[in-house]
């Protein structure tokens, strides 16, 4: 019987298990892939998880991730506007981080489970009893989802945005190409956008959402970009003078944006599988670190107890302070964006008014994190 288990061994899970190990609970991540592994995934952090990060021993300065300073926003027709990025960002690859933090919950004493997946779980008077895919049974007090944007376990527990279908799929490749090494640029293209910045180890992180639709109507990714990517002038000069790493890209199907619930038949949610951002406008991998220290500290709160009801209070109420409204403007803002017209007016009024889109910034980021002393965890 462990204390806390952890579905899902990303960002969250991950950060989640070295705090609570770290205050002596029992923790286990389940994770069904092995690491190190590739996700689909932006692979940029705003610098308001830093100092948090330092805190516990988790900034990856050993993996030299890339300093970021700088945004730019493309139309489709390529016409673009640039700002600085108030409080900066690093970019590191999940193939690297997640393994980093991974080695990080181990040391803290969490025990990481890898190429296991949880498809049931079921409340009990004592905890909850998980079940795998491989007919392993896992027993704890309480359970954290941290499975992220998509899994078995959110059909498994009925949560009402798998009852809908979601029009969006992620592609990602890693390259190597000609970009300034400080700047992320967000190229939109009809139905979709493309974001671009530099990881470690000298290649970039290139990852675009859209649609299942264009994907269907011109049968493969390949043809689709030629097709729809290609015509803003940006994106084509990416695609036709980069060297591409991956054989095929990574590919997610079915991402939602919809709002999400932060419990469900008594398992708490963190990090995508709470809530996710919407690329364009947001930084989901921070709001992933930041959630994950809101759940942990909710939980040290009440360790003795593990108290459901109370660690769920508590961290709602948190939740909603910190990502609410964060999570309100990015869907708001995200429907100006991935249509020709409107992006094209949206920019060209941005570039006008420059203070609107200081304020974008500031909204659809965090303030740097309270630090906590390090015997608080």
């Amino acid at each position: 019987m462990y204390d806390i288990l952890i579905i899902g061994g990303g960002l969250s899970g991950l950060i989640n298990a070295r705090l609570l190990a770290l205050s002596g609970l029992s923790v286990v991540v389940i994770e069904k892939n092995t690491y190190p592994f590739h996700r689909v995934c932006g692979e940029y952090i705003s610098n308001e998880v830093k100092p948090f990060l330092e805190s516990i021993g988790c900034f990856p300065h050993t993996l030299a991730p890339t300093s970021i300073s700088t945004l730019m926003v493309t139309s489709p027709s390529g016409f673009s506007l640039q700002a600085k990025l108030d409080l900066g960002a690093f970019g590191i690859s999940r193939y690297a981080f997640d393994d980093f933090l991974k080695t990080k919950a181990i040391e803290a004493g969490a025990t990481i489970v890898q190429g296991e997946q949880i498809y049931e779980v079921q409340k009990t008077n004592d905890g909850f009893i998980c079940k795998s895919l491989t007919q392993k049974t896992y027993t704890s007090r309480l359970v954290i989802g941290a499975q992220g944007k998509r899994s078995m376990i959110d059909k498994y527990l009925n949560r009402s945005f798998v009852q809908q279908r979601s029009p969006y799929i992620g592609v990602k490749y890693h390259i190597r190409t000609h970009h300034p090494d400080d700047l992320i640029a967000l190229h939109n293209f009809q139905d979709g956008y493309c974001g671009i910045s530099k990881i470690e180890n000298d290649t970039y992180c290139l990852c675009y959402l859209t649609t299942r639709e264009n994907l269907r109507k011109h049968g493969t990714i390949a043809k689709m970009e030629e097709a729809i990517l290609y015509k803003n002038p940006f994106l084509k000069q990416l695609f036709t003078s980069s060297e591409f790493l991956f054989h095929t890209p990574e590919v997610i199907n079915e991402i939602s944006f919809s709002p999400k619930s932060l419990s469900d038949q008594e398992v708490i949610f963190c990090g995508d599988s709470a809530g996710m951002i919407a690329p364009l406008c947001g930084n989901g991998m921070a709001m992933a670190i930041h959630a994950a220290k809101l759940l942990s500290e909710s939980i040290i709160r009440h360790k003795e107890t593990l108290d459901e009801t109370a660690i769920y209070k508590h961290y709602k109420k948190e939740w909603t302070t910190h990502f609410k409204n964060r999570l309100r403007i990015g869907r708001t803002i995200q429907k100006l964006f991935g249509r020709n017209t409107t992006t094209e007016i949206s920019l060209r009024l941005l570039s006008r008014f420059p203070f609107l889109l200081r304020w974008i910034i500031s909204k659809t980021h965090g303030k740097i994190l309270e630090v906590k002393k390090s015997n608080e965890f």
